[in-house]
C-alpha cells in the first residue's frame, strides 16, 4: 500500500517502524516527519498536516491508499472529514468525534450519557467558578485546560494558589475543567474502532512527571512500558482487565458517539485509573498515545496496516483477535535541557548509532533534524530509546545501556521507568 502518515514525533516514527517491520513493501510517506523518520519513509516536509484541503489534494494526486493521522491537531482541524468526503481511507476520527480529546467537557458529557465510570467534574469559565469548584472537591486539586494543550494542560496539586494560577493561564483561551482527584495506579489502553466494532490493544503505563519518583512538572510523557504484569494480581489476568474495560468503557462510548451521529473511526485512547471503587476514566484521547505507542506496537504481531485499513474501511469485525508477543517493551525519553518549561534546542546529538546497535534496542525520533551534517535536537522530547526483552527487567537493562551511548549537552531522562513493575 501507499500510506501517508501525518505527524513529526516519536509516535509517528513508532507507527512507521511497525509498518516497515511487516515486510510487506509498503510505500510510506510522512508529513512533515523528522530526521529519524527520514530513514524509513519519504518526507513531505512542505505539506501542512493541519490543512484539510492540502492533505486531501496530496493524497488524491499521489493515489494514497491509506492516511494515518498521528497528532491531535489535524483531527480537530477536520482533516479526516475532508479525506472521507473524497473517498480516501483514513485512520482517525472526524472533527466532531475528535472532540473526545479536543474538549474535556465534551468527553465528560459523552461519558455521562454512556454510563462510563469517571470522576466528578465542573466546567468553569471564571476564576471565581474555579475557586468554588476546587473548594467543593477538595485537595488535591485537579485543573485541566478544556482544549488541546499538548499533554501539559493538567495540574494536580495540594497548593490552592497553584491550582488557581494554572486556571488563570488557560481561562483567557476558554473554560477549564475542575475534577475530583482520583487515587490509584494509572493505565493506558488503546482501542481500534471502525465506528461500530472495537478491538483492544495491550495495556501500557506511562510516566508523566519529569523527574524520578514522579516528581517535577507534568510533561507529555517521559517513558512507558508494556505489558503490565501486576494487573493479574487485581483482575486475575491482563486479558480479564482488557475485557472489562472494553465492555464498560470503550464499547459504550463508541455506541454513544454512533447514536449521536458522530461515529468514532480511529484510535480511542482511554486514560484509566484503578481506584478502590473500581476502574474509572481520567481522560480520552483521539489518537495513539505518546510514549505508550512506542512500547505497544513493537509487541504487536498482527500486521498493523491490516488493522488500520480495516478500521478506516468499516471491516474491523472480520479481523481475528489481535496477537501480541510475550516479550516486554520499555521506552525512555531523552529530553533537552530545560524541558518542559523552556527546552534548549539546536544542540548536537551524538551516539545514536551506538545506542541503536544494542541488542533489542531501536530509536524512535521525536524532535531531530540534520544541520550542517550533524544530528541536532529541535524540541523538548528529543527521542525515545525503545528496548524489547524477555521481561521488563531485561528490557530496562537494554534501554539504559543504550542511553549511556547517547550524548546531548544538558539532556535529562528518568532512571526509574518500569523499575517498580520490573520487581
Amino acid at each position: 500500500m501507499k500510506i501517508l502518515v501525518l505527524g513529526s514525533g516519536a509516535r509517528e516514527h513508532a507507527i512507521i517502524l511497525a509498518l516497515v517491520a511487516e515486510g510487506a513493501g509498503h510505500e510510506i510517506f510522512a508529513a512533515p516527519g523528522n530526521a529519524g523518520i527520514a530513514a524509513n519513509a519519504t518526507l513531505v516536509a512542505d505539506l501542512d498536516q493541519n490543512d484539510p484541503a492540502a492533505v486531501t489534494r496530496y493524497a488524491n494526486e499521489e493515489h494514497i491508499d491509506l492516511v494515518v493521522i498521528g497528532p491531535e491537531a489535524p483531527l480537530v482541524a477536520g482533516v479526516a472529514d475532508a479525506l472521507r468526503e473524497r473517498g480516501i481511507p483514513v485512520f482517525g476520527p472526524g472533527k466532531a468525534a475528535a472532540q473526545m480529546e479536543g474538549s474535556k467537557a465534551f468527553a465528560k458529557r459523552v461519558m455521562d450519557a454512556a454510563g462510563v465510570p469517571t470522576g466528578r467534574a465542573a466546567r468553569a469559565q471564571t476564576r471565581d467558578e474555579v475557586a468554588a469548584a476546587i473548594d467543593e472537591f477538595g485537595a488535591p486539586y485537579v485543573v485541566k485546560a478544556d482544549g488541546l494543550a499538548a499533554g501539559k494542560g493538567v495540574i494536580v496539586t495540594s497548593d490552592r494558589d497553584a491550582a488557581l494560577s494554572h486556571a488563570d493561564t488557560y481561562l483567557p483561551s476558554g473554560p477549564v475543567l475542575v475534577e475530583e482527584f482520583l487515587a490509584g495506579p494509572e493505565v493506558s489502553l488503546f482501542f481500534l474502532s471502525d465506528g461500530d466494532t472495537v478491538r483492544a490493544l495491550s495495556p501500557a503505563q506511562d510516566f508523566k512527571r519529569a523527574l524520578d519518583g514522579d516528581e517535577g512538572p507534568n510533561t507529555g510523557g517521559m517513558g512507558a512500558y508494556s505489558p503490565l504484569p501486576w494487573l493479574a494480581d487485581r483482575f486475575g489476568s491482563e486479558d480479564a482487565f482488557v475485557a472489562q474495560v472494553t465492555a464498560e468503557v470503550a464499547e459504550p462510548v463508541i455506541r454513544q458517539l454512533d447514536a449521536e451521529g458522530t461515529p468514532f473511526i480511529g484510535l480511542l485512547y482511554a486514560g484509566l485509573i484503578l481506584t478502590d471503587a473500581g476502574v474509572k476514566v481520567i481522560e480520552f484521547n483521539a489518537r495513539f498515545g505518546d510514549p505508550e505507542t512506542q512500547v505497544v506496537l513493537p509487541r504487536l504481531r498482527t500486521p498493523l496496516s491490516r488493522l488500520l485499513l480495516a478500521s478506516a474501511s468499516g471491516t474491523l469485525e472480520s479481523e481475528p483477535a489481535l496477537e501480541f508477543a510475550s516479550d516486554a517493551a520499555v521506552t525512555v525519553v531523552l529530553a533537552s535541557e530545560g524541558y518542559p518549561e523552556k527546552p534548549v534546542t539546536g544542540r548536537p546529538l551524538t551516539g545514536t548509532e551506538a545506542a541503536a546497535s544494542v541488542d533489542g534496542v531501536h530509536l524512535a525520533h521525536a524532535a531531530t533534524a540534520h544541520s550542517d551534517g550533524e544530528l541536532i535536537a529541535t524540541g523538548g522530547r528529543v527521542l525515545n530509546v525503545v528496548a524489547v526483552g524477555s521481561d521488563l527487567a531485561d528490557a530496562r537493562d537494554r534501554a539504559y545501556a543504550a542511553l549511556e551511548q547517547i550524548s546531548l549537552e544538558g539532556a535529562h531522562y528518568r532512571r526509574d521507568i518500569a523499575l517498580r513493575a520490573a520487581g
